[in-house]
């Protein structure tokens, strides 16, 4: 019997075996052939004679990068050892070492947690036991969602808050801080080894460390309850007055976490009532806060007096009173509230106290007044701001000036009154602020009109060497309002001056005159006479158009006689002829005029161009819908319509500009499908290849062509989609796959061709999962039929896969473009140099020659890495020259500004010739915007890497400017 059972046990246990061979080699295994750290680390330890060779071996370790799977491993050995270890340096280190492995990817820190509070029990040194809280405080962030472990680390941050070293209290702060419950108290501690706390909420304990003798326990405490605030929690305004104690802390770092706590207390409870100390005055919360960051504006830390700067331009609800008192340095009586006549009377009345002016000051109050004590506003509200903007450190000015701009964008009374202090800071020594105080009076420029002392004050700065300040004031020019005709005149002269000294500033002047103009009419039409020199009874010379300045006057008058028709019979004769000649050349500068005896060509009224926009729109969207019915007609049929459409897209793109890069987008779009569809012709498939060379370089051109234009709509233009991104490379695809079939038509031999097949699949495929939300929208598409054979596709030879391609291509459909609400396109023109000069730029061969180049960017994303500037030589050299990212200005959302120098030198040429200067915008498909996040390409761990990925060109941005150069021998 016991035979037969051990028969029928073996026979199972074979049966199991044959069933599952695969268990005999456990995967653990695998884990055990490779190079333990922690045995590793062990070994090290344990061949450790000093704490010094310790402490070394585990300096070495921790510059090594730990696996997931190893990382406990570690650990254990860490703890082990760290037990041992009679050193605190070493202890130190390995508690250190505990919390760098916790960050781990992939490792879940919550094994080691009972670890680590248990040798916090037995830890005897404080920098050893501050270090491994900080260890705690890391793990509890890995596992925020763990309330049981939360809970467990506040009550040790509880047990060690009494500790006498600064640092452990630091760190039960912190834990406090940023793992302390924000929607309930703390559980009473337990009675196995608790402080005797009882249940207080996590505000209660942390505020009880305000006071403090360390003042980094004072700042850490103020830290966790604004890190309590960021998490969520609602703080108790009972701590308003704690804070306020603490902005006379005598260490910078409290002051500096107190402003920051009453601005948050200022911003919970605004409308609170709160009284004033040693009187009977209440006050609201926000501007008693405000007072008091006033008050620190003037305090002895520069970094202080910066943050509490800063603050004040957020506190958006406080009194008109206060604020206006911030400009004012007068300490109005005492700081008190006077009683009125009818009040001192009355109180004299109720006492039957008065004077019969027999004793000297019998009438004198009867109380003493402490005038330091009775403060209804805080001295530091008083003049907050004079101090701010007179501060010796230049960051504090700047933190000032952006203050009172916030402030004064939201009331306009008080823009008034901070005016002139901003227009004081023109002057200011530092460049950086004379700059900001620019941008911020343009910012407020709609709440103010400048008198002329003030205007004599602005112009000053047209001296300045700056070209960014200069341009910063053209700016401001552009959007002020003057109050009188002689400000107009001043401004003009100035500018004139401006015009003469820098003869570079010319856009620049002559597009500030024009919004001078435009702002000003009845103030311009006065002095329109002594502008244009005209008489009403002698005929004056003829100016010379050539002039900038005389352009300049013209580009004022013209725009203030859009708004003023009565002006334009002051005109004479030749200005007449100049105004043509100008809105010609300068149309962007010069508006259109109703002239007497001549018709009126100007852009359509407001709602005109509201209704134009709208069918221009619609007109655009019945054009894309009409081209999808290519596929119905015969080849000549679908050319010609696919031609008409393109050319009524880039005439669409010239009459609206509102639509220039969305029709622009679309014409280019359909100029590849236009190429496409000219290439998969009929007669040129149905012939031998030798037959028709010719064709085949023509189709070759095109898909070279087709490659080209798809980079350009993928990144010359922005607004775009994912469903337009698709269809851009569903388009690349297509001219990939023209490119493969003319290989194979083409070349000879297996293996470029089987290596070319590989790379289309795997774009194929790469497609697939980067656009996979969009491929319904692909149906009877080139991709949709290949993708529906992929798995034929995967298992043909080349040459039956070249056959499928062609078949797909002539026979697929064409996928409808639906636009997004704007598309723009990236634009640059290069002002400087403009091209029109006949002197060459002379220089000695060999050496080098700057040459300014100023260009305007609009809509470029990212300009500091992608426009580059190109300088082609006559004999074909060619250079390209990586502008540095501070010679990028953004005057504008949209726009950006280009003003750097390029370096030309060449050998020695026998007369001047032109060099050819433009723009270009460097891509990278591995940049590709097309892509969502960069890992699918990049961490993509199914197939290689897509060819695509490495692909990286230059698009035209601007037009070429021609430039006269001469280099000449050197002497010998």
């Amino acid at each position: 019997m016991a035979a037969h059972l051990k028969k029928r046990v073996y026979e199972e246990f074979s049966k199991v075996v044959q069933q599952h061979p695969h268990e005999e080699v456990p995967a653990k295994k695998l884990r055990l052939t490779k190079p333990s750290k922690s045995a590793a680390l062990h070994v090290d330890l344990c061949k450790a004679s000093s704490p010094t060779d310790a402490l070394q071996y585990l300096l070495q370790f921790a510059r090594k990068p730990v696996e997931a799977d190893s990382v406990e491993g570690v650990v254990r050995i860490l703890l082990e050892h760290y037990y041992k270890e009679t050193d605190s340096s070493v202890r130190l280190k390995i508690a250190s070492l505990l919390g760098l492995l916790s960050k781990t990817q992939g490792f879940t820190p919550d094994c080691i947690v009972d670890d680590v509070i248990n040798t916090l029990n037995s830890e005897r040194s404080h920098q050893v036991l501050a270090q491994l809280l900080d260890t705690l405080l890391v793990i509890g962030t890995q596992v925020p969602e763990s309330l049981n472990m939360r809970h467990r680390l506040i009550d040790v941050a509880c047990k060690h808050l009494t500790d006498t070293y600064f640092g452990v209290r630091n760190k039960c702060l912190q834990l406090f801080g940023c793992l302390g419950s924000v929607d309930k108290p703390l559980p009473r501690e337990s009675e196995g080894g608790g402080t005797g706390m009882a249940a207080k909420d996590v505000q209660s304990i942390i505020s009880d460390y305000f006071g403090d003798q360390d003042p980094r326990v004072r700042t850490a405490a103020i830290k966790a309850m604004l890190q309590l605030h960021e998490r969520g929690m609602k703080l108790q305004q009972i701590i308003y007055n704690q804070a306020c104690k603490l902005l006379s802390d005598d260490y910078e770092q409290v002051r500096s976490a107190a402003v920051q706590m009453v601005w948050v207390l200022s911003q919970l409870y605004p409308e609170s009532i709160v009284p004033i100390p040693s009187s009977n005055e209440k006050i609201r919360l926000v501007d008693d806060s405000f007072g008091k960051i006033c008050h620190m504006v003037s305090d002895g830390s520069w970094v202080v007096r910066v943050q509490a700067a800063k603050l004040l331009g957020s506190m958006q609800q406080v009194s008109p009173h206060f604020l206006e008192q911030t400009l004012d340095k007068k300490l109005m009586s005492d700081l008190r509230r006077k009683r009125t006549a009818h009040e001192r009377a009355k109180e004299l009345y109720s006492s039957g106290e008065f004077s019969s002016g027999r004793k000297w000051a019998d009438d004198a109050p009867k109380e003493k007044v402490d005038t330091t004590a009775v403060n209804l506003i805080d001295s530091g509200a008083c003049g907050a701001f004079v101090h701010g903007l007179e501060d010796e450190m230049y960051e504090v000015r700047i933190a000032a000036v952006e203050a009172l701009c916030a402030l004064a964008q939201s009331s306009p009374s008080f823009a008034e009154k901070c005016l002139d202090f901003l227009v004081d800071m023109f002057n200011d020594e530092i460049e950086e602020v004379r700059l900001q105080s620019i941008h911020v009076l343009r910012q407020i420029s709609t709440h103010i009109t400048l008198r002329e002392d003030q205007l004599d004050t602005v112009l000053a700065v047209l001296e300045d060497s700056s070209r960014d300040i200069r341009e910063a004031l053209h700016e401001l020019l552009c959007y002020t309002n003057v109050s009188t005709k002689e400000c107009i005149q001043l401004a003009l002269l100035e500018l004139l001056k401006n015009l003469t000294k820098y003869p570079t500033d010319r856009n620049s002047v002559w597009k500030c005159l024009k919004f001078l103009g435009s702002r000003h009419p009845t103030l311009v039409l006065p002095i329109v006479p002594e502008l244009l020199s005209t008489h009403p009874y002698f005929d004056t010379p003829e100016p010379d158009m050539d002039d900038p300045a005389y352009i300049a006057v013209l580009v004022l008058v013209f725009n203030a006689a859009k708004s003023c028709p009565t002006m334009t019979a002051l005109f004479s004769d030749h200005t007449f002829r100049h105004y043509a000649y100008l809105r010609d050349s300068l149309s962007h500068l010069v508006p259109p005029l109703r002239l007497p005896g001549r018709k009126l060509t100007s852009a359509p009224e407001a709602s005109g161009l509201a209704s134009s926009v709208e069918s221009a729109q619609n007109f655009l969207k019945e054009s894309l819908t009409r081209v999808c019915s290519v596929q119905q007609l015969d080849a000549p049929g679908a050319q010609s319509l696919l031609e008409f459409t393109i050319r009524d897209l880039q005439r669409l793109g010239e009459l609206q500009t509102e639509l220039a890069g969305t029709a622009d987008f679309c014409a280019t779009y359909l100029h590849c499908q236009l190429l496409l569809m000219k290439a998969l012709q009929d007669k040129l498939w149905s012939v031998a290849v030798p037959l028709y060379l010719k064709q085949n370089a023509m189709v070759s051109g095109a898909a070279a062509q087709v490659l080209e234009e798809t980079y350009k709509l993928e990144f010359l233009y922005s607004g775009l989609e994912s469903r337009q991104i698709a269809s851009i490379h569903h388009v690349r695809l297509q001219a990939k796959a023209l490119q493969l079939v003319l290989l194979a038509r083409t070349r000879r031999g297996v293996e470029p061709l089987l290596s070319a097949c590989e790379k289309f699949l795997h774009e194929v495929d790469a497609f697939q999962r980067l656009f996979v939300t969009e491929l319904p929208h692909f149906q009877d598409s080139f991709v949709d039929k290949l993708l529906d054979i992929m798995p034929r596709l995967a298992g043909s030879k080349p040459a039956d896969l070249v056959k499928i391609l062609q078949t797909t291509l002539r026979h697929s459909c064409f996928p409808q473009l639906k636009l997004p609400e704007q598309i723009r396109r990236a634009t640059a023109a290069i002002i400087e140099p403009t091209g029109e000069s006949d002197n060459p730029l002379r220089f000695t061969s060999g050496l080098v020659v700057a040459l300014d180049v100023d260009a305007t960017l609009e809509h470029v994303q990212d300009p500091q890495t992608t426009v580059k500037v190109q300088v082609l030589y006559p004999d074909g050299q060619s250079h390209v020259i990586q502008p540095k990212p501070a010679d990028f200005r953004k005057p504008g959302p949209g726009r950006h500004r280009l003003i750097t120098q390029v370096y030309l030198s060449h050998s020695a040429w026998t007369e001047p010739c032109q060099i050819d200067v433009k723009l270009l915008l460097a891509y990278s498909s591995s940049t590709s915007r097309s892509l969502g996040p960069r890992s699918a390409w990049n961490e993509s761990t199914e197939g290689p890497t897509p060819l695509e990925s490495t692909i990286e060109g230059t698009i035209p941005l601007s037009k070429p400017v021609k430039v006269f150069i001469m280099p000449k021998p050197a002497r010998r």
